[in-house]
Parts: structure tokens; C-alpha cells; sequence
């Protein structure tokens, strides 16, 4: 009998895992497997992009896509001092600096 690690035993893998393909979210069309390459439209790229990057969020139309930004103190403290005046976390202070740039880009 093999030896397994506890709580490995009876672990199932995921079903396309065992067939070594993508998983079905993700999958891409044929052409790209087969490394033909072909220009994707800029809405379709975003997408894409997104669809390999980003998590599922708990909040409805929502994806987690984690950030890490390297900025100057100066900024950092800026964004600091607005988020505790606004009694908000800095990431809420950015995500709606962000927001706000998309309106425009509209």
C-alpha cells in the first residue's frame, strides 16, 4: 500500500486535470493551440486577458485582480491621508480614482 499524506487519500483531481488540457473556461480555439497566431480584437484580448488573470469575486459581476503598485511616498501619503479623511481603505480611494478615469475614456 502507498503511502499518502493525511487528508490526501481521498482527494479527487479535477477532471481536466487528469486529460492534461486546459481548464474549459479557458480553453482556446484551435488555431492558438496549434500556434498559428492570429490578431485578436482589442474587446476580445481585454477578455482574454482577464479571463486568465483575474479570480472569480464573491461580489456579482465582480473579478479580484490583484495589484501590486510601486509609487513615489509622496503619492502613497497623499492617497494615505485621503482614504483616513474620507474614512475609506486606500484601495477603495483607488478604485475610484479608477473609476473615474473610465468615465472619461468613454
Amino acid at each position: 500500500m502507498e503511502y499518502s499524506p493525511p487528508g490526501m487519500a481521498n482527494r479527487q483531481r479535477r477532471p481536466w486535470r487528469r486529460s492534461g488540457s486546459e481548464p474549459p473556461a479557458l480553453r482556446l480555439d484551435s488555431e492558438m493551440r496549434r500556434g498559428t497566431s492570429r490578431v485578436l480584437e482589442p474587446a476580445a484580448a481585454a477578455q482574454l486577458a482577464i479571463a486568465r488573470r483575474a479570480k472569480p469575486s464573491s461580489v456579482p459581476d465582480h473579478v479580484r485582480l490583484v495589484l501590486t503598485l510601486e509609487l513615489r511616498r509622496e503619492l502613497a501619503e497623499k492617497l494615505s491621508l485621503k482614504a483616513i479623511k474620507s474614512e475609506r481603505n486606500i484601495e477603495a480611494i483607488v478604485i475610484g480614482l479608477i473609476e473615474a478615469a473610465a468615465k472619461r475614456w468613454r
